[in-house]
């Protein structure tokens, strides 16, 4: 397993559901030496097997990249547990089995979201600086009028399956050495759809992480969530209280104009925050996790992933912790 412990503060690439050789040259010409897979494409219907998880981390190694974590696994993995259906126990089994399998194949990380309905935008394409092309979301627009699962659910029901899945969740991470890695709901507004989003502000992140209280309990702390829920406001100082406290895991580094009932996406430094105020604070704190884009504006000429402001986010992103790093 590798020792997050032992690694500084650094700029990582990932967001890809798999390492194709194109891939994973573009993570070492970007100069990252970690890479972040989100929703690998892994054979299982039910949970994600050691043999195959193995095979993604030794690919990673034979190109001199360490695979530092996987955020999330297909939402059909655990819905029935955020929901608290009767199949919820199945689902746990099978959530335990590939969390044990993940620390069998030295993967330290696993990023997990409580958003039923998933992430929400209402404009894929809303112009940005230079007419790069972003994503954006206004509550007005967003077509509620169907029930996403069928009927309303009340936070008090989301909580009572939150409080259920971590309780039988954590133990296995303590055992295996895998550190669970929490992301904002996103757009972290009261309720979309009937479903209710409970991490949407500060208060039910501090809940969260006091009740459910382990080495192995953090944040994927997106800092463009953290953006949304107040303009902007209280980014720093939640930064600061989770970080002293050792909660931060790792970073999702974008920022939107707005807030979270009606924003859009922009390049880092055109958004609510100071991307220097916040990667200054990173480092007062200790923090020694990593750091990845996420959410990127399209460039001109991009592809479909990403490439171009994807390479513009990650080499701002490198000159900014080369010079917070020059201060000291």
């Amino acid at each position: 397993m590798i020792d997050l412990d032992a690694l500084p503060m650094r700029i990582a690439l990932g967001q890809f559901n798999e390492l194709t050789d194109e891939q994973l040259a573009f993570v070492k010409q970007c100069g990252c030496d970690d890479v972040l897979l989100n929703t690998p494409k892994l054979p299982g219907d039910e949970r994600w097997e050691y043999e195959d998880l193995l095979a993604w981390r030794e690919r990673a190694e034979a190109a001199g990249l360490r695979l530092v974590a996987l955020e999330n696994v297909p939402v059909k993995f655990y819905d029935q547990i955020m929901l608290g259906t009767p199949e919820r126990d199945r689902q746990l089994e099978n959530m335990q089995a590939t969390v044990r399998n993940m620390g069998r194949a030295g993967i330290p990380i696993l990023g997990y979201h409580w958003m039923p309905n998933s992430v929400w935008r209402t404009a894929w394409e809303a112009p940005v600086r230079g007419g790069a092309l972003s994503t954006g979301f206004n509550l007005s627009e967003a077509d509620q009028s169907k029930l996403t699962h069928g009927r309303v659910y009340s936070e008090d029901e989301l909580w009572a399956n939150y409080d259920w899945y971590l309780e039988r969740m954590l133990p296995v991470c303590e055992e295996v050495g895998v550190r669970m890695a929490l992301h904002p709901d996103d757009p972290p507004v009261e309720s979309l759809g009937g479903i209710p989003r409970l991490f949407r502000n500060f208060e039910n992140f501090q809940r969260a992480m006091t009740v459910h209280d382990s080495p192995m309990h953090g944040l994927d702390y997106c800092h463009g969530c953290w953006s949304e829920m107040r303009g902007g406001d209280g980014v720093l100082e939640s930064i600061r209280w989770f970080g002293e406290r050792g909660k931060l895991f790792y970073i999702h580094f974008r920022d939107v104009v707005g807030k979270a009932d009606d924003f859009v996406e922009v390049f880092l430094g055109d958004g609510n925050v100071d991307p220097v105020a916040v990667m200054k604070t990173l480092k007062e704190v200790g923090f020694k996790g990593f750091i990845i884009d996420d959410h990127v504006p399209r460039m001109v000429n991009d592809t479909r992933w990403g490439h171009r402001g994807r390479a513009w986010t990650t080499g701002y992103l490198h000159a900014l912790l080369t010079a917070v790093n020059s201060l000291s």
